[in-house]
């Protein structure tokens, strides 16, 4: 019950409606082992006994009982469900703000379709025994206890002999339970690779179909598949084994029953009635006690669940906020590195190695490099998407832990290589950092980064909705409704990750001459692989494999023949051979 203790805040504040769906169990069971005791006093007081006036009274305290209990029923099942239902939806939330806390290191092994199926396959499991599940089992204790206490009233040594195998049903069921649960926890892990094969399919379908890859997709989602079908094969073999097993112990505790109970019938130590509802009381017992291979079914499932869903609430959170974090409107932007290092995976190498530099507010530094030679990671690192291993990241003086992360990330400004977009208005994506923007504020932030044009060429204009992830647009016009979604929160910093790879060159040209005025009084990176987009930096700082391999202006960095002016070369000078031999033609 360790996994129930652990998420035990999420459904114990709910518990009033467990209670009363138990209040209201209470009386279904009750009233179910009255049914056998109505049965043996009209066979014996009535029929045998020729008490023949008794049996209107009989049948209207039956149909009494049947009215009451369907209320009972009624009640039960009503808070029951209202009880899970309240609970998984705190537990839901907490997990999905706990996925937004989470910090991108996570992120970098988690898969999404995994994560999508722990946040409602997981969470519905776990709902339904909560519902379901603990109601149950009470209700098979509940029945179990009361039937053998009137069994034993009727008669001690039937009731002996009748459960003589009950412990061998028990040993049963504990084996069964021992088997299933790892299974179950089997079927939730691939469960969740199955999503993720779907999820992944899903959003690079434009890649699989461009490639003509879709045999060989249909392909992995089959092997996927099969697994899942293979697990919870394996599952129902183990079912099928040991139901089987838990009804012949079942029925021979009915044929001791019969013999035993026939024998004393035939002495007159038991009266007929008392016989037939001693039947009765024993399938009571033996009925749930099988039925309790359900309720370890459900439980076993609820507990891998309940793991999958822990696994993330218990997930550390690397990036958190001081008790005494600094709280301001706005920063000054001035940024410093210090002898930083970074390592993504433990053991692995270094994916920045003693990087040192400073940025006073207003400036603009170029980071350029091969791919992998550290750009993203020295701006994720101004983010605080990451922690440094050694060194210290400063803004305006101070270590960005000192800041809280709203304070932190809302003074800056972050357009990534690849635009994300919602699917939502190209308004509301504008907007999204500043959702209290004004339209005029939104048109401005999309005039800036040459948006507004193409925008108001759509047939809704800024109420134009988008598909995932922005189906619809080109790249680059997803890209400048990111550059003006960066521009619209006025940050202090300003961080062009590649941000104009995917328009041409007229755009690109246009977009940078806006960018111009609005890099004006604010600290400005801008990683690009093209020269000509951080050529005017007021420094530029090359990378390479992690270190630094060259600094300084771009003048100066031609004349020093280096790695930069190797990446010159090779975009200039094959540009000009190009038009050289174009000019011969």
């Amino acid at each position: 019950m360790d996994t129930f203790k652990k998420l035990k805040q999420f459904y114990w504040p709910f518990k009033s409606y467990f209670l009363w769906s138990m209040f209201a169990l209470l009386f279904v069971t009750a009233i179910t082992v009255v049914y056998p005791i109505v049965l043996q006093k009209t066979i014996d007081d009535a029929v045998t006994g020729e008490q023949y006036s008794l049996i209107p009274y009989l049948c209207a305290a039956f149909i009494g009982l049947m009215i009451i209990k369907g209320f009972a029923t009624y009640f039960n099942q009503y808070y029951g469900d209202y009880f899970g239902i309240r609970s998984v939806y705190t537990l839901r939330d907490e997990i999905y703000k706990k996925l937004q806390r989470l910090p991108f290191r996570y992120y970098d092994n988690a898969k999404t379709g995994d994560l999508m199926s722990r946040l409602t396959a997981d969470v519905e499991g776990f709902r339904f025994f909560l519902s379901f599940g603990f109601s149950e089992l009470l209700r098979i204790v509940l029945l179990i206890v009361i039937s053998l206490s009137v069994m034993f009233y009727y008669s001690v040594p039937l009731a002996l002999v009748t459960m003589a195998a009950m412990p061998f049903l028990g040993i049963v069921v504990y084996r069964f339970d021992r088997r299933v649960h790892p299974a179950f926890r089997k079927i939730r892990k691939s469960f969740g690779k199955l999503n993720t094969r779907v999820q992944e399919n899903i959003s690079g379908m434009n890649t699989v179909k461009s490639l003509s890859r879709e045999d060989f997709e249909i392909g992995r989602f089959s092997n996927r598949s099969n697994d899942y079908r293979t697990k919870y094969i394996d599952t129902s073999n183990i079912w099928s084994r040991y139901f089987p097993l838990m009804e012949f112990i079942g029925n021979v505790s009915v044929v001791a029953l019969l013999a035993y109970g026939g024998y004393l019938v035939i002495n007159g130590s038991l009266q007929l009635g008392e016989l037939v509802a001693f039947f009765s009381f024993v399938w009571y017992i033996l009925g749930p006690l099988m039925n309790l291979g359900f309720v370890i079914n459900q439980f076993s499932q609820a507990k891998a669940s309940g793991e999958r869903l822990l696994e993330i609430l218990e997930a550390p959170e690397e990036i958190t906020e001081k008790e005494d974090a600094i709280h301001q409107d706005r920063l000054k932007g001035h940024v410093t590195f210090k002898d930083v290092t970074l390592t993504y995976v433990e053991d692995d190498d270094s994916a920045l190695k003693d990087i040192s530099f400073d940025a006073p507010p207003g400036k603009t530094i170029g980071l350029i490099g091969a791919t992998g030679s550290g750009k993203t990671s020295i701006t994720q690192l101004i983010t605080r998407f990451y922690e440094p291993e050694k060194g210290e990241v400063l803004v305006d003086g101070r270590p960005v832990s000192d800041y809280g992360l709203k304070t932190l990330r809302k003074n800056i400004g972050f357009v990534l290589q690849e635009s994300f977009l919602f699917s939502t208005s190209i308004k509301e994506n504008i907007a999204y950092g500043n959702p209290d923007a004004t339209m005029d504020d939104v048109i401005d932030a999309a005039k800036r980064a040459q948006a507004h044009e193409f925008i108001m060429e759509l047939s809704e204009g800024y109420d134009t909705l988008l598909g995932e992830r922005g189906m619809g647009l080109s790249g680059g016009q997803k890209q400048r409704i990111a550059i003006a979604r960066a521009i619209l929160i006025d940050p202090a910093v300003l961080i062009l990750d590649d941000a104009t790879s995917a328009v041409d060159m007229e755009t690109e040209f246009n977009i940078q001459k806006a960018l111009q005025e609005v890099m004006k009084g604010r600290t400005t990176f801008i990683i690009a692989h093209r020269i000509s987009s951080l050529k005017h930096a007021d420094e530029i700082i090359v990378l390479e494999d992690g270190s630094v391999k060259e600094r300084g202006v771009h003048e100066e960095l031609l004349s020093n023949g280096g790695p930069y002016q190797r990446i010159y070369d090779i975009q200039y000078q094959d540009k000009e051979k190009i038009l050289n031999t174009a000019s011969h033609r």
